[in-house]
């Protein structure tokens, strides 16, 4: 992918300036030898990793930092790194007034961490990425969970993607998979974003919804290569990764590339931490749950008109989003109320735009379809439905969407099928 000419940005028919302010992307065979030469103009650095990460790169990484090392962090945990307060504090304990740039090795939680931390601090930060498992590589979105809620900040970009393939083709394979699952789950979001601009007249980029789709279709084929760790496959996969986050840059937001299928993994990652309960990596559970997204899609798409129905009292809803949500009902609540989306009558738009709303929902793969790519990379939805249960997953497609402050077809299944 040429990365130097997408960088350019345009002046899209959108009406906005599509703009990226990273500076350097470096995907290849050897590419952490090129961290060194990027470094001009930096001289106190603070690099960041976890146990696992370091293990991976950490030592030649150091090296080429060389004598610009002012403070390593590598994060010691027993279980799972959450980015939360307690590490932002431990990274954000480490700053001093010389620090000038952030370098992190790792993949999600160390990318969000050193994304947050360094634009709290107003310095520059670099990814050196560890496993092709995610698409914020290249987003502003920092997703942290602070106060037990799952929060993407705006943040910024890092000025240097470092993804060298001998590292990220060794990564574990269900981080591939999740990589793999997070730029399937676009089918899902995009499909999402056209959606909300028929309903909400939402803001709409067709050129940054084709750039997304370019990326999707370019991987969507490569299960087996990717089974197999091939250096092109996983090349073709991490710039995809990249690609689309680039893409989130464009519109300032995670529009492009997250939906219904996001609020779902985060349903499942969230009620997971409250409850001391196990979740799936955040792209399979993305690419599982945009099975049940597309098992939304084509319900609706059975209907010939859409069909009032009574939905829930404000006080069983908010009974039941304290059950759901526990320690951090509140915070839900609050958001919901700010938004104001369940006082909507959103019938009569649903009535006038019903032949409109189905060409769109009439966009997206069918489910069968999907399930055949989960196939090609040995992902079976069984073990969704028997990690998780029927009863917590029909949870999750009425309340998931409460989490956050975006219309998806979550909101199209409470209004006209369960609500």
């Amino acid at each position: 992918m040429n990365f130097e000419e997408l960088l350019k940005g345009s002046d899209c028919g959108c009406g906005m300036h599509h703009t990226c302010s990273i500076k350097h992307i470096v995907i290849g065979k050897n590419a952490n030898k090129s961290l060194g030469g990027l470094l001009g103009g930096y001289n106190k650095i603070l690099l960041a990793a976890d146990i696992n990460t370091f293990a991976t790169c950490g030592e030649e990484i150091k090296a080429q930092i060389g004598d610009k090392l002012e403070s390593l962090l590598v994060y010691q945990r027993d279980g799972l790194l959450i980015p939360n307060e307690e590490a932002v504090e431990e990274m954000q304990a480490l700053l001093t007034e010389e620090t000038d740039l952030i370098i992190g090795i790792g993949s999600g939680v160390i990318q969000d961490t050193c994304k947050y931390v360094s634009h709290k601090a107003k310095l520059p930060y670099y990814i050196v990425a560890t496993a092709p498992s995610m698409d914020g590589y290249a987003s502003v979105g920092a997703a942290m969970i602070m106060g037990g809620m799952k929060v993407t900040y705006s943040a910024h970009v890092p000025e240097a993607i470092i993804g060298d393939i001998d590292v990220l083709k060794d990564a574990p394979m269900e981080m591939i998979k999740s990589g793999y699952g997070d730029i399937l789950g676009k089918y899902s979001c995009l499909n999402d974003w056209k959606l909300s601009r028929v309903v909400r007249n939402e803001y709409f980029c067709q050129e940054v919804y084709d750039l997304t789709m370019d990326m999707l279709v370019k991987t969507r084929d490569l299960g087996p290569a990717l089974l197999r760790r091939e250096p092109e496959a996983i090349q073709t996969l991490m710039e995809a990764l990249v690609g689309v986050g680039i893409a989130m840059a464009f519109v300032g937001n995670s529009r492009p590339a997250s939906g219904s299928e996001h609020h779902l993994s985060h349903f499942f990652e969230i009620v997971g931490i409250l409850n001391d309960e196990p979740y799936f990596m955040h792209g399979i559970d993305v690419v599982y749950s945009s099975i049940y997204t597309q098992q939304i899609r084509e319900k609706l798409l059975a209907m010939e008109a859409p069909a009032t129905h009574e939905t829930m009292s404000r006080e069983v809803r908010e009974k039941r989003i304290g059950e759901v949500y526990t320690a951090i009902s509140d915070s839900v609540i609050a958001l919901q109320n700010k938004m104001g989306w369940y006082d909507e009558d959103r019938s009569g738009v649903y009535a006038e735009k019903w032949q409109q709303i189905r060409e769109v929902l009439a966009e997206a793969p069918s489910v069968d379809e999907l399930l055949g790519y989960l196939k090609s990379i040995e992902l079976d939805i069984a073990k969704f439905e028997e990690m998780y249960g029927k009863e917590k997953i029909e949870t999750a497609l009425c309340f998931a969407k409460d989490l956050k402050d975006r219309y998806t077809v979550l909101w199209m299944y409470y209004d006209l099928l369960v609500g």
